[in-house]
This record gives C-alpha cells, structure tokens and sequence, in this order.
C-alpha cells in the first residue's frame, strides 16, 4: 500500500478516536443536558453515533491536514530548483515624460 494512504488511514483513525473521546467527554459532563437527552431517547444511541461520527469527520479532517503541514521542510535549507524567489523591496525607476505640448510640436514640425 503506498505511503499516503497508510498516512490517511492512521490519521482518519487517529481522529476518529479523537472524536470518541470528545464525545465521551460531552457526555460525561453532561454540557447542555446531553447525557438526559441520549439516555432518555429511544433514538438516543444513534444521535450519539451521528454525533461521532460528524465530529470524526472533522477531527480527522484537521488530524491529517496537521500531518501533511509538518511534513513541510525547514526553512533553512535554501531554495529548491524551480522556487521562486520574493522581491525583498520594491525599487522606484524615474520614467521621462515629455510635456504635451512639446511632444505636438515636434509632430508638426515633422509633418
């Protein structure tokens, strides 16, 4: 199996788990009286269910995403063949511009 889907699967999991144990917790702690509403409903087990799941998704979104970005390299190794550089400060460059007029001038003269 390649590498980035055996990275995938560890941080899906990963979040998954993560989200299993948030729930746990908001459960636990009964925030906004939900440990009542699951232990009283008859629907209570699957509304804790589609509660894991919605947050697994997310936690193993932002799981994998925080392992792909510490994969990145370190600064200090310089530049990469095909990097491009950023300009450290823009430099003004004076422009002549004749005067209007001038410019009419030497137009009719040449006519």
């Amino acid at each position: 199996m390649p590498e980035l889907i055996k990275l995938y699967i560890r941080n899906v999991l990963i979040g998954f788990a993560i989200a299993a144990v948030f729930v746990g917790l908001l459960l636990w702690f009964n925030v906004m009286n939900l440990w009542h509403l699951v232990s009283s409903s008859d629907a209570g087990i699957l509304a804790a269910v589609v509660l894991w799941f919605a947050h697994g998704i997310v936690f193993a979104g932002v799981q994998f995403a925080w392992a792909v970005m510490a994969m990145a390299e370190r600064e200090d190794s310089g530049p990469r063949g095909g990097t491009p550089v950023a300009a450290r400060e823009f430099l003004t460059v004076p422009v002549p511009v004749e005067e209007p007029n001038a410019r009419n001038r030497q137009l009719q003269r040449r006519r």
